[in-house]
Order: C-alpha cells, then structure tokens, then sequence
C-alpha cells in the first residue's frame, strides 16, 4: 500500500468529519437562532412557526452532516464500507460551493485512485 495514499485517505477522513461536524454547528445555530427571534417576537404564532421552521430546518441540516462524520471515522479505521459512503457524500458535496467543492473533488480523486481498495478492509 501506497504510504502517500494512506495519508491522503487520512486527510479526507479528517476532511469530512470536520465538515460534518461544521454542518451540525450551523444545523444548532440555525435552529436557536429561528427559536430565539419566535421568542423575542413575543407573539405566540409566531413563535410556533419559527419553532417549527427551526426544529425541520436544522433537524435536516444535523441528518445532513451524520453521513460524512460516519464516513470520514470509517475511513479512519480503514473499513470498507466507508469508502463508498465516503464517495456519495463527496458527489453531493460537490455542489456545495466553494469548500464542499474542494472537499468533495479532492475526496472523489483520492478515493478513486487504483491502489485505494487496497487501504480497506
């Protein structure tokens, strides 16, 4: 195995749980902040639809990032499945301009490399 490969495939781990990790941050941030101006608002309504929009909205944001986090420590660990979780949420991150972009191709290209099956198990 490539010594180089295993570094890159390091990376992308470390890469993509940091990435997760920063979608969950803006998914909390997000959710309070939409909360908070319902609060402040002082009207019951709307406080429940601000509530609400928050709760979906960061709620899809927190199920957004669990993939990449998952992916990123499987690659870490080496196992297999990773590798393919790991590819999906770099093609979709691909649309994520201009840091999901970087991520994702930089991902794409490490994961894709001929001798990367190798690193897996």
């Amino acid at each position: 195995m490539n010594r180089n490969l295993d570094t890159h495939i390091k990376i992308v781990g470390w890469l993509n749980i940091a990435s997760g990790i920063l979608l969950l941050l803006i998914a909390a941030l997000v959710f309070f902040i939409l909360v908070f101006a319902g609060i402040i608002s002082n009207d019951q309504d709307a406080m429940l639809i601000t509530g609400l929009v928050g709760v979906f909205v960061g709620g899809f944001l927190a199920v957004l990032s669990i993939p990449g986090i998952l992916g990123g420590y499987g690659l870490l660990r080496g196992l297999s499945w990773a590798r393919y979780l790991t590819l999906v949420v770099s093609f979709l991150n691909l649309f994520n301009v201009p840091i999901g972009t970087v991520v994702g191709g930089y991902s794409i290209w490490v994961l894709l490399q001929p001798e990367a099956p190798e690193a897996f198990h």
